[in-house]
C-alpha cells in the first residue's frame, strides 16, 4: 500500500506596528491583535484558535456531508474557552454546533461524531484541553431531544 505524503501547511506573520500584526497564507491575509492593550478590530491569539477550531468543525461537516448523504441548509458555531493562568493556557473550550436540517436525530449524532473524530484541529485541541460540546438542530431548544452532547474525551 503506497503510503500517503502528509499534509503540510504555512503560515507566515509579520508585525505591523505596536498594535498589530498581520498574517498570510495562500491568498489571504487576517489582521492579527498583538497589541498589549488589545483591539477590538482583529483577534487575538486566544480567538484565533477558536476561530481555527471552529472552521475545523464547519469544514468537516462539509467533508462528510456528501458521504452521509447528509442535506442541510446551514451551520453554526458558537464556542467558548477559558484561559489558565498558570501556566498560561487554554484549560477549557465548550461548543455548540447548530445546524439547519430536516435530518433524523440518529443522523445528527453520526454527523457530530464524525466532527469529533475527523478533525485535525479538533483532535489536535482535544489532546491538551477539556472540550465538550453539543451539536443539535436549528430551532430546537438547548435541552431538545436532538440535541447531542459529548466529550472530546479521548480515552473512550
Amino acid at each position: 500500500m503506497p503510503t500517503q505524503k502528509p499534509l503540510e501547511y504555512a503560515v507566515t506573520a509579520h508585525r505591523v506596528d505596536s498594535h498589530g500584526s498581520l498574517a498570510k497564507c495562500k491568498e489571504a491575509e487576517i489582521a492579527l491583535d498583538t497589541d498589549l492593550a488589545g483591539r477590538p478590530d482583529a483577534f487575538n491569539p486566544a480567538e484565533l484558535l477558536l476561530a481555527a477550531l471552529a472552521a475545523c468543525m464547519m469544514k468537516g461537516i462539509e467533508r462528510v456531508a456528501p458521504m452521509l448523504k447528509f442535506e442541510f441548509r446551514g451551520v453554526e458555531v458558537r464556542l467558548h474557552g477559558v484561559r489558565q493562568d498558570v501556566p498560561p493556557r487554554m484549560a477549557q473550550i465548550e461548543y455548540e454546533i447548530t445546524v439547519d436540517t430536516d435530518e433524523a436525530g440518529h443522523r445528527l449524532a453520526l454527523l457530530h461524531d464524525n466532527v469529533r473524530k475527523f478533525g485535525t484541529v479538533f483532535n489536535t485541541v482535544a489532546a491538551g484541553t477539556e472540550l465538550t460540546g453539543t451539536l443539535r438542530r436549528a430551532g430546537q431548544t438547548v435541552a431538545g431531544d436532538s440535541e447531542l452532547s459529548m466529550s472530546a474525551d479521548r480515552t473512550s
